[in-house]
């Protein structure tokens, strides 16, 4: 008879204990500083518009997979306006460029180049 009682003990416990952690992180939930979400989603779009930048195609080179771009600031990598050599993420980002073009374009650092992630043709060269 008191081995029912210990277990019937234990489980009070156990039970009394479970509530008492649920009611503990209602209570911290509702004591929480609210999340502004919309805020979170003005700066994950503003550091989106921060990666692309204007430029025009200097040089093609598919086979290296490399495009020479004379470009606005980018922002994302805190690099002034200047021309330069990009490595492409994919060689099919070359396909249809041509020097003259006026493109914009998202670019990143990756394994220390420069590297091309996005591109599209804003106007052709004349």
């Amino acid at each position: 008879m008191k081995r029912r009682g210990l277990a019937t003990r234990m489980k009070l416990n156990q039970t009394l204990f479970a509530l008492a952690l649920a009611g503990a992180s209602l209570a911290h939930a509702q004591s929480s500083e609210p999340v502004d979400h919309a805020a979170h989603h003005t700066q994950s779009a503003a550091s989106e518009q921060a990666r692309w930048s204007e430029g025009e195609v200097r040089k093609v080179n598919r086979e290296a997979g490399k495009l020479t771009l004379r470009h606005g600031p980018l922002e994302n990598l805190d690099m002034p306006a200047m021309t330069m050599v990009f490595t492409v993420a994919d060689p099919k980002l070359l396909d249809g460029l041509n020097e003259g073009d006026k493109v914009r374009f998202a670019a990143d650092r990756k394994d220390g180049k420069f590297v091309v992630t996005a591109i599209e043709r804003v106007s052709s060269a004349p």
